[in-house]
């Protein structure tokens, strides 16, 4: 696909991280930008910067999805670039010990619901939404190209260490279903492909003590650092513009292989 001026596009998860390094380079081409987010001032900034429009959207919920589909179509038009960034994590383990008592519990079946509903049922609402919408689209090329999605999984979908088995559930679905979806909507002219990132010095890693980080960067076999953002933003511009990358999972990671903790 070839991005150009007043492209319409989404990015969940867009006011910071890897979603704000995606807007940032899919705007530079002169795309109409949507930032879905929670984080409202980040989100409304990072709008505004680009150009683009904010939409205050929580993915698990239908109502705040829809309305925020709307409202960025209203503003820019349908969409044909979709990159789904949306993510949370925890590390809880499947049943454990108390250091003090001894006591057993268990790992909350209500918090390992969310971390599903919010990294697949999240991604997958927005996949759902957005390709109907672009099915409205007529194609823009000879192939009959009518979008792109990327979505955002893990590392952890392959290798997933301890305290991680509802993230590694989640992001392991969209992996799963990549492929799927691919070929629904391979008729349609949608494009689908995941980039399964390693460790990257995102808001989320930057709150850990340097020691932590300096780690986790000499764990990685080369480069021995942290991913950048704007290395994740350069992939997914890659699956969006290269028209023959379509129903792919990537890894993203300097050829980590995660230890089991």
């Amino acid at each position: 696909m070839e991005i150009s001026a007043n492209t319409p596009a989404v990015v969940t998860g867009g006011a910071s991280g890897l979603g704000l390094a995606t807007a940032r380079a899919i705007a530079a081409k002169g795309a109409k930008v949507a930032i879905f987010d929670m984080k409202e001032d980040e989100g409304e900034k990072v709008a505004k910067e680009l150009g683009g429009t904010f939409c205050k959207v929580n993915v698990t919920s239908e109502e705040e999805v829809d309305a925020a589909f709307a409202k960025a179509r209203e503003a820019h038009g349908q969409e044909r670039i979709l990159v789904n960034c949306a993510g949370i994590g925890n590390a809880i383990k499947t049943a454990s010990r108390d250091k003090n008592d001894g006591s057993i519990k268990h790992y909350p079946l209500s918090a390992f619901d969310f971390v599903i509903q919010v990294n697949l049922v999240g991604t997958f609402r927005c996949i759902a939404k957005s390709a109907a919408g672009m099915m409205t689209l007529d194609p823009i090329n000879d192939d009959g190209e009518r979008g792109a999605i990327v979505n955002t999984a893990s590392v952890a979908a392959e290798d997933g260490q301890m305290g991680q088995a509802a993230y590694s559930a989640s992001k392991g679905g969209v992996v799963g279903m990549t492929l799927p979806i691919a070929r629904d909507l391979m008729k349609e002219g949608i494009r689908v492909n995941t980039i399964l990132p390693g460790i990257f010095n995102t808001p989320l890693m930057n709150a850990a003590p340097p020691q932590v980080k300096d780690a986790l960067a000499a764990s990685v076999p080369f480069p021995k650092r942290l991913g950048l953002p704007e290395e994740y933003a350069k992939l997914a511009m890659v699956m969006l513009e290269n028209t023959y990358f379509n129903g792919e999972d990537v890894r993203l990671d300097g050829a980590i292989r995660m230890a089991p903790r």
